[in-house]
C-alpha cells in the first residue's frame, strides 16, 4: 500500500500539549512572549555584531550568524505550534508535516555544527593566540559558516524522502507538538528498519563527533587557560569560554536524551517538555547567556538600544 490508496493519510493531528481551553490560552500566550523574546533577543545580538566596529571579529561574526540560525530554528516549530494551538482540528497537511520535519532537523544539524565551529574558534583564540588572525581570516569564516549551512541542510533530503514514501494508512493522530521521527514512524503500516537506522546513525554520528570535538577543544583551552600567569587574564578567558559551554550543556543535555538514549520508557509528556527546552527554550536563553557574560556585547547592545531611542527621539 502507498499514499495513493484509499485510506491513506493526507494530513496529521498534531495533539500538542493537553489541557483544558484555559490551559490552551495560557500556553499560547507564555509561547508567543517567548518567540517574541528570541526574535528581539537574537535579533538584537545580529544588529549589535553589524553596527558595532569592536565586534568586527571572527569570534561575533560566528555569534551574529548563531543569532540568525537560532531565530530560524525556534521558526520552524513555534509559529506552528501557536497556529495549532488555536485551531480546532489541530491538522497539518502531509506535505507540511515533513517540510517541518526537514528544516526542524537540518537546522538542528547546523546548530551542531555552528557550536562546534564556535568551539574551534576559542581553541585558536586562547591555545595560539599569535596565530589567530592569520589562521581566523574573513575568507576561512565565511567558508566554515557555508559549511555548515550546506552540510545542515544536505544530510537530511534522501533518508526523509524515504520516510514520506512509508505507507501510513492507520491513525494520523501524533501525541506531539511537532513533526518528529518517532511519533511519524509509529504510524507507518510497515517496518521500515533500514531507513530507521540510517536515519538515527546519521543523527547519532553528528552529536557525537560535534560534541566529542567539542570536548577535545575545551579540554586542551583549559589546560592553556589554568597556564596564564594572571588571575584577570585566567577570568576573561574564562569569561568567554563560559557562556559557549553554558549553551553546549543546555543544547547537547537534552537533545541526547531525545535521539541518542532509548526514549521508549519516556513518558511523552516528558519528551514534548525536553523536546520543548532544546527547540524552544535554549534559542530564548542564548541572547541572554552571551549578553550576560560578555562586557563588549552588553556595551554594543547599550549603544544599539540608545542609538534606537535617539533616533526616535529626533
Amino acid at each position: 500500500m502507498n499514499r495513493s490508496a484509499t485510506y491513506a493519510v493526507t494530513e496529521f493531528v498534531l495533539l500538542g500539549f493537553p489541557g483544558c481551553w484555559k490551559i490552551q490560552i495560557f500556553l499560547f500566550s507564555l509561547f508567543l512572549v517567548v518567540y517574541v523574546l528570541t526574535l528581539l533577543g537574537n535579533g538584537a545580538i545580529i544588529c549589535a555584531v553589524k553596527c558595532d566596529p569592536r565586534l568586527h571579529t571572527p569570534m561575533y561574526f560566528l555569534l551574529g550568524n548563531f543569532a540568525f540560525l537560532e531565530i530560524w530554528y525556534v521558526s520552524s516549530t513555534v509559529p506552528n505550534m501557536l497556529a495549532n494551538i488555536l485551531s480546532k482540528t489541530k491538522a497539518i497537511s502531509f506535505s507540511g508535516c515533513f517540510l517541518q520535519f526537514y528544516f526542524f532537523f537540518s537546522l538542528g544539524t547546523t546548530e551542531c555544527l555552528f557550536l562546534a565551529v564556535m568551539a574551534y574558534d576559542r581553541y585558536v583564540a586562547i591555545c595560539r593566540p599569535l596565530h589567530y588572525p592569520t589562521i581566523m581570516t574573513g575568507r576561512l569564516c565565511g567558508t566554515l559558516v557555508s559549511l555548515c549551512w550546506l552540510i545542515g541542510f544536505l544530510g537530511y533530503p534522501i533518508p526523509i524522502f524515504f520516510i514520506s514514501q512509508l505507507p501510513f494508512c492507520g491513525s494520523n493522530i501524533i501525541d506531539h507538538f511537532l513533526c518528529d521521527m518517532d511519533p511519524l514512524m509509529a504510524l507507518s503500516c510497515a517496518p521500515a528498519t533500514i531507513t530507521e537506522t540510517i536515519f538515527y546513525a546519521q543523527s547519532s554520528l553528528v552529536l557525537f563527533l560535534t560534541i566529542m570535538y567539542i570536548l577535545r577543544s575545551y579540554t586542551l583551552l583549559l589546560r592553556a587557560v589554568l597556564q596564564v600567569p594572571s588571575a584577570a587574564g585566567r577570568r576573561k578567558a574564562f569569561s568567554t569560554c563560559g557562556s559557549h559551554l553554558v549553551v553546549v550543556s543546555l543544547f547537547y543535555g537534552t537533545v541526547m536524551v531525545m535521539y541518542v538514549s532509548p526514549t521508549y520508557g519516556i513518558p511523552t509528556l516528558m519528551q514534548k517538555i525536553v523536546t520543548l527546552v532544546y527547540s524552544v527554550m535554549t534559542p530564548l536563553f542564548n541572547p541572554l547567556i552571551y549578553s550576560l557574560r560578555n562586557k563588549d556585547m552588553k556595551l554594543a547592545l547599550r549603544n544599539v538600544l540608545f542609538g534606537m531611542r535617539v533616533g526616535k527621539n529626533v
